[in-house]
């Protein structure tokens, strides 16, 4: 990856001159079934880019209690979009229609806040890397179309629900009017998210980039990096997903409580009578397993290509002793 960086051909991005980042940008908007898309160095702007595409000032962003669009993004929606938010309850952040129907808050004129767009996160982070399958998907594609609500779709790990379920990224991506990826995550690439949407609401994400101060020059060299992955480090995700649930089943066997394992990430909730979370951490990092916490009880933990099957194991042994 990084002899295809430093040989990437380069031009100025912000004069839309890089081929390298074109490269990027048409592929991926491809793979996903749309027209156009944008780089971006992080997630989070590309979400906030697709979002502020679809939801006017004052309307609202509805989601999942733990998204990472309203937990983990510092409000940015709010503070640099006007853009209210109003959140569901999902058992591990899995999609449920059902719940986003009792939720939504249909067109009330100058009277009410409607819901301007209803954003879905594919694989859940939060909810420890759950799948929204593509039925519930449909139904809510539907139930949005019906109302008149515009959809997005926070897909920064859309490539592990891919992966897993073998559903077409371009199945994923033609139910959303806008929808982002990351590079940094799975796929190993060292920056770069991109938002995805038609050729002209992402003309204006360009302009929104440049407001925001993320108009980026020779960027090509990131860009080479995000290609790079998509040839060599996609399906190889099938290998996280499979440490991770060998992962889940040691600590399981351990006495901790393992929330299902869909993709890459386990989350753990520690025995009550047990060392708390900080605890864990710090004698893993002493013995060099670094690890997260969600919680005073609850461990994070996630699976990418630097770990592989012996340091997984090592891992293992090593957490549930400390468990």
């Amino acid at each position: 990856m990084r002899a295809a960086m430093a040989a990437a051909e380069v031009g100025d991005d912000v004069y839309g001159e890089d081929p390298t980042v074109r490269e990027l940008e048409e592929r991926v908007a491809a793979l996903l079934g749309h027209e156009a898309a944008l780089f971006t160095p992080t997630g989070s702007l590309a979400n906030q880019l697709g979002i502020r595409l679809l939801v006017r000032s004052g309307e609202e962003l509805l989601c999942e209690s733990t998204a990472h669009v309203v937990r983990a993004e510092l409000g940015a929606h709010a503070a640099f979009g006007a853009v209210t938010t109003r959140t569901w309850r999902a058992t591990n952040g899995r999609l449920d229609v059902d719940e986003v129907r009792r939720t939504v808050a249909p067109p009330a004129g100058p009277f009410l806040v409607s819901t301007g767009v209803i954003s879905v996160e594919n694989t859940h982070n939060f909810g420890g890397g759950t799948i929204s399958g593509i039925d519930e998907l449909r139904a809510l594609h539907a139930l949005a179309r019906a109302g008149g609500i515009r959809l997005h779709l926070d897909g920064a790990r859309l490539w592990n629900a891919h992966v897993a379920t073998g559903t077409p990224l371009r199945d994923y991506g033609e139910l959303f009017d806008s929808v982002t990826v990351c590079l940094s995550k799975g796929l190993g690439a060292p920056v770069g998210s991109l938002v995805v949407s038609s050729a002209e609401l992402i003309e204006q994400a360009r302009w929104w980039r440049k407001r925001l101060g993320a108009g980026m020059r020779q960027v090509g060299i990131l860009a080479a990096g995000g290609l790079y992955a998509l040839d060599h480090h996609l399906v190889r995700l099938a290998d996280d997903h499979a440490r991770a649930a060998r992962l889940g089943d040691r600590l399981a066997a351990a006495g901790a409580a393992v929330a299902p394992v869909d993709t890459n990430i386990v989350v753990v909730e520690l025995p009550p009578d047990g060392p708390r979370a900080d605890e864990i951490i710090a004698r893993a990092r002493a013995e060099g397993v670094l690890i997260g916490g969600l919680g005073p009880r609850i461990l994070r933990l996630v699976t990418h290509l630097d770990v592989d099957d012996v340091g997984c194991e090592r891992a293992a042994d090593i957490l549930a002793k400390l468990i």
